[in-house]
């Protein structure tokens, strides 16, 4: 295959939004959101369900309406545009297949409403199925397709228009876990080669670190945070993205000075020391990952904690602890042949300085 020749390859476009707000009825649902996707970038708006995030890859494709602000793909600006005219694709989450057409049927559609020159609909047709692995199965009918083929189908479907930005929504929601992780891996191996335009909406936060460059988190309409993943992920910016993206431990306690120190005081008074170059603002409370601690034998310089809970998970030993009046959970890797701790012993927890984080929400 000819990647530079191909019919279904659209040139990667830029995503700009801008002070966009977006009501329903007296419902303030999109709070002035500013984003910048770049071209060819795989985006993630990632939040929990009624953060916003459909809401804004539908007023993207076109289906939504804002009340001020505007939305450029390409340095244009679209928002006066109806959807079959704004060269973005959309994979729905139901998949949106016509049951009673055949695959290639499907995948044509789209082409045949433009009213493409006969020879290139099947031309970008079979190309498209050739992409997402389906050629073999094109006169078949939907119904006779599994989950994840179907899911392949709406892609195919989408990709042969050539579309400047690939819009996906929660795709893979309604596939069982083993296929989710195939599919979305292929869906990402899809859109390097494509080196197209994605965004992906979703309330997993799995899917979002594996496949996508970059997140927005959003929260009741409003974006917290953009970033990669792994810097989300270590340098959240308030406590809702912490506690949204993986396990955090997060303490509440007040800070006192001593002798030119800072101390974070915690529970039934249990001190533990702030780095001297931490900003602690007012009403911030200490975060750490439950990886980032790490546990010791009574004596060893840690602050004291007692076992209330153990979990094997494998390849890590999960502890629940009492720490100062607070719960908080540490995990350790499993080694074959090491001791473990026992529920109701008592040991030292051990907070690495870099590993802290005090953050409000």
């Amino acid at each position: 295959m000819n990647d530079l020749a191909s019919p279904v390859r659209a040139s990667a476009a830029a995503v700009s939004i801008r002070n966009v707000n977006v009501f329903y009825g007296d419902n303030h649902v999109l709070k002035d959101v500013n984003l910048d996707i770049q071209p060819g970038e795989f985006f993630a708006f990632l939040g929990p369900s009624g953060c916003g995030k459909t809401t804004l890859l539908r007023l993207i494709a076109g289906f939504n309406q804002s009340r001020g602000g505007e939305v450029r793909v390409g340095g244009v600006d679209i928002g006066a545009l109806p959807p079959w005219k704004r060269d973005i694709g959309m994979v729905f989450q139901s998949y949106a297949l016509w049951p009673h057409l055949s695959v290639a049927a499907n995948v044509a559609f789209g082409l045949e409403e433009r009213r493409l020159p006969r020879a290139e609909i099947d031309k970008r047709v079979a190309e498209a199925l050739e992409l997402v692995g389906l050629s073999h199965l094109s006169r078949r009918m939907p119904s006779q397709l599994s989950g994840g083929q179907q899911q392949r189908v709406a892609v195919a479907r989408t990709i042969a228009i050539a579309p400047k930005v690939l819009l996906l929504d929660e795709p893979l929601s309604n596939l069982d876990a083993q296929m989710r992780v195939q599919v979305r891996r292929e869906l990402r191996d899809l859109q390097r080669r494509l080196g197209l335009t994605t965004i992906f909406v979703t309330h997993d936060q799995e899917e979002a670190n594996t496949i996508c460059d970059r997140i927005a988190v959003m929260k009741d309409g409003v974006v917290q945070q953009v970033g990669a993943p792994m810097d989300v992920y270590e340098h959240p910016a308030n406590l809702f993205v912490a506690r949204f993206l993986g396990t955090a431990n997060i303490l509440a306690g007040e800070v006192v000075s001593e002798n030119g120190a800072r101390f974070f005081i915690i529970g039934e008074g249990l001190r533990i020391a702030i780095p001297a170059d931490a900003q602690v603002a007012p009403g911030s409370q200490l975060v750490f990952r439950p990886q980032h601690a790490s546990l010791v034998a009574p004596g060893a310089g840690g602050l004291p904690a007692q076992v209330k809970h153990r979990e094997f998970l494998g390849s890590t030993i999960r502890y629940e602890l009492a720490l100062g009046g607070a719960t908080v959970i540490v995990d350790t890797p499993f080694v074959s042949g090491e001791s473990l701790c026992e529920e109701g012993g008592t040991l030292e927890v051990k907070l690495p300085e870099k590993a802290l984080l005090w953050l409000s929400d």
